[in-house]
C-alpha cells in the first residue's frame, strides 16, 4: 500500500452524498487539528493530491486550522464538518494571494459543510489621516457636533479576503459560517455559474471598514440564497469593476430568501460601475438595522439595468460618521466621480453613466434618513417604478449626523412611477423634515394613488413639491389628515400637468401654483368635500 494510498479513504460526507466518493482527510496529510500549528501545507497537500486523481472531497474533520493562502483545484469539493474552524494565518507571509482561499481558472469547485472560515480581524482606532470626500459632509456634521474624528482601520496583520475567485466556473459555496473577514469576504471576479446557498457572514458592523459580505464582480449566472449577512461594510453588493482584468458586465443574477445588516450599505449596485450591471432579480429579503438600505450608484460611467425587485422590509438607522449613508431606505445616485471628488480629472473622465428599466414593488421601509432619487441632468433615471411601498419616516433629536429634508426627493428623471405610496411621519416634530415628496426636472411623471402629507410641525412646504415637470398625471392621490397644502406646482419648464381623481379633502389647499408657471400648464379635476 502507497502513503498516498493509506492517506485515502472511502465513505460518505454527512449530509453532502448518497454514493460512496473517495475523501482526503487532511489529518491524514498532517494537519493537527490545533490552531496554534501551522496546516497550510497539509491542506494543500490533500486538495492536490484530490485534484492529481481526478477529483473528490477534502474532508476537515471538528477541529482548528491555521493557514495562508490556499489554493483551489478544479473537481475538488472542500467540506467542513461542524466543528471544523479553518482561521486565516495573521501571518503576511503566509499568503501569495489576496485571499485565503484561492482559485484562478478553476471549475466545478464547492465550498461547504457546518462549519466555520474565520478571518481573525482586529481593528485599531485612531484620527483619520485621510480626506474621503465620499463622507466629507458626514465630517462636516460630527466636527459641528464636536465629536473627534476617530474611525476603524484594519491591523497590519489582518489580511486579505476569505474567498477569492477569478475567473472560475461552476462554483457552489453553501452552508458554511464565514466570520470576521478582513478585506471583502468574499470577491469573485468574472466567475460564470455560481450558486452560494445558506451561508452566514459576519464582520463587525461597529469596526468592519472593508469587509463587505458578498461582491459579485463581472459575474454572470449568479444565485444567491437563504444567507443571512451582517457586516461592517456592505452586505451585498454588485461590481462591474477592472481589479484582475478589464471590466465586464455583472449578470443575470438572482437573490432570494435572504436577510441583510450592514452598517453602510445592506443592498448595494455599487458605484464602481465601469460596464454593466443587469438583468438582476430580488426576492423575499429583510434589511434590517443598516445605514443605507437599497442603493443604486453609479459613478465611473456604466449601464445598470433591468432590475426588479418585490417583496422587501427594510428598516434602517445611522451609524457612524465614516460610513455612507444616514439611515436610508433607498438610494440612488447617477454621477461623475468628479463632481464628489475635486481631485479627478475632469479631461479623462467618462460621461454620465445610465440607470434605467427598474421596478421595486411590495416595500415595507422605515428610515432616520431621506430617500435621495437623483438622475444625472445628462443622464436622467429612466423607465422607474415604485409600487406598492408603505416608507415610514422617523427621526433621533440626539443623533449629531441626522440629515433630513424631504422623506423623497425625485431629481432628473424621465418616465418615472410611484404608484400605491404612503409616506407617514413617525415624529412629533422636527424642524428639519419637510416635504413628503419632492420632484424636479422630471418628464413624464406618473403619481397614481400616493398619499402623503407634510411633515409634522412645518407650515409652509407643501405634502408634494414639483418644480420644472414636464408632462405629467397626478391621480388618485391622497392628502393624509393634517395637510397644509397638498401639492405645490412651480418652475418655468412645466407643462403639461394633468391632476383628477384625487382626494384633497383633507389638505388645506388642495393645489397651488407659482406665477412662473404657465397659464393652463396644469389641469384640474380634484374630488373635494360636498358638506
Amino acid at each position: 500500500m502507497t502513503s498516498e494510498t493509506a492517506k485515502l479513504s472511502s465513505g460518505v460526507v454527512p449530509g453532502t452524498m448518497t454514493q460512496t466518493i473517495p475523501v482526503y482527510d487532511v489529518r491524514a496529510y498532517g494537519a493537527s487539528g490545533v490552531k496554534e500549528e501551522d496546516a497550510q501545507a497539509a491542506v494543500q497537500q490533500a486538495i492536490d493530491a484530490c485534484a492529481q486523481a481526478g477529483g473528490g472531497t477534502v474532508y476537515f474533520p471538528p477541529g482548528a486550522y491555521t493557514s495562508g493562502t490556499i489554493h483551489l483545484r478544479s473537481h475538488v469539493r472542500i467540506h467542513l464538518e461542524a466543528g471544523a474552524t479553518i482561521y486565516s494565518s495573521k501571518n503576511r507571509a503566509s499568503f501569495d494571494k489576496h485571499g485565503l482561499f484561492y482559485g484562478e481558472n478553476v471549475e466545478n469547485i464547492t465550498l461547504e459543510g457546518r462549519g466555520t472560515v474565520h478571518g481573525q480581524a482586529e481593528y485599531e482606532w485612531r484620527l483619520s489621516d485621510m480626506r474621503d470626500w465620499y463622507i466629507y459632509p458626514n465630517q462636516i456634521l460630527a466636527e459641528k457636533a464636536g465629536l473627534p474624528l476617530m474611525r476603524a482601520f484594519p491591523t497590519p496583520d489582518s489580511y486579505g479576503n476569505l474567498v477569492l475567485l477569478v475567473d472560475c466556473t461552476d462554483v457552489c459555496i453553501r452552508g458554511l459560517s464565514f466570520l470576521h473577514s478582513p478585506s471583502w469576504t468574499m470577491h469573485l471576479f468574472g466567475c460564470e455559474r455560481l450558486v452560494i446557498d445558506g451561508i452566514y457572514v459576519h464582520t463587525s458592523l461597529k469596526s468592519g471598514v472593508w469587509a463587505d459580505g458578498i461582491d459579485p464582480d463581472g459575474c454572470k449566472d449568479v444565485r444567491i440564497s437563504n444567507c443571512t449577512i451582517e457586516t461592517g461594510d456592505d452586505a451585498l453588493v454588485f461590481y462591474s469593476g477592472h481589479t484582475y482584468g478589464p471590466a465586464r458586465p455583472c449578470e443575470n443574477i438572482t437573490v432570494t430568501n435572504c436577510r441583510l445588516s450592514s452598517a453602510s450599505s445592506a443592498l448595494k449596485f455599487c458605484d464602481g460601475n465601469e460596464a454593466a450591471i443587469r438583468n438582476v432579480t430580488i426576492d423575499n429579503c429583510v434589511i434590517t438595522g443598516s445605514n443605507r438600505g437599497v442603493a443604486f450608484m453609479v459613478f465611473d460611467g456604466g449601464v445598470l439595468e433591468n432590475v426588479v425587485m418585490t417583496n422587501l422590509t427594510v428598516e434602517c438607522k445611522p451609524f457612524d460618521w465614516f460610513w455612507w449613508g444616514e439611515g436610508d431606505p433607498l438610494h440612488f445616485n447617477l454621477i461623475q466621480r468628479s463632481e464628489i471628488d475635486p481631485n479627478i480629472d475632469k479631461t479623462k473622465e467618462r460621461p454620465a453613466g445610465i440607470i434605467r428599466n427598474v421596478i421595486i414593488r411590495d416595500v415595507i421601509a422605515r428610515g432616520i434618513g431621506p430617500c435621495l432619487l437623483h438622475g444625472h441632468p445628462d443622464s436622467l433615471l429612466e423607465n422607474v417604478t415604485i409600487e406598492n411601498v408603505r416608507l415610514t419616516v422617523t427621526h433621533d433629536p440626539h443623533t449629531p449626523l441626522q440629515r433630513s429634508g424631504n422623506a423623497l426627493t425625485l431629481e432628473n428623471a424621465r418616465n418615472f412611477c410611484l404608484k400605491d405610496v404612503e409616506v407617514t411621519w413617525d415624529v412629533a416634530d422636527s424642524s428639519q423634515w419637510r416635504s413628503a415628496l419632492a420632484v424636479q426636472n422630471v418628464h413624464d411623471l406618473t403619481l397614481d394613488g400616493v398619499s402623503v402629507r407634510q411633515a409634522p410641525g412645518d407650515t409652509d412646504a407643501a405634502a408634494i413639491e414639483g418644480r420644472d415637470i414636464e408632462k405629467a398625471v397626478v391621480r388618485h392621490c391622497k392628502a393624509q389628515a393634517g395637510t397644509g397644502t397638498f401639492m405645490h406646482i412651480a418652475g418655468r419648464g412645466t407643462h403639461d400637468i394633468v391632476l383628477w381623481g384625487n382626494d384633497a379633502r383633507a389638505a388645506q389647499v388642495p393645489v397651488s401654483v407659482d406665477g412662473d408657471v404657465a397659464q393652463g400648464a396644469v389641469r384640474e379635476g380634484w374630488v373635494r368635500d360636498e358638506r
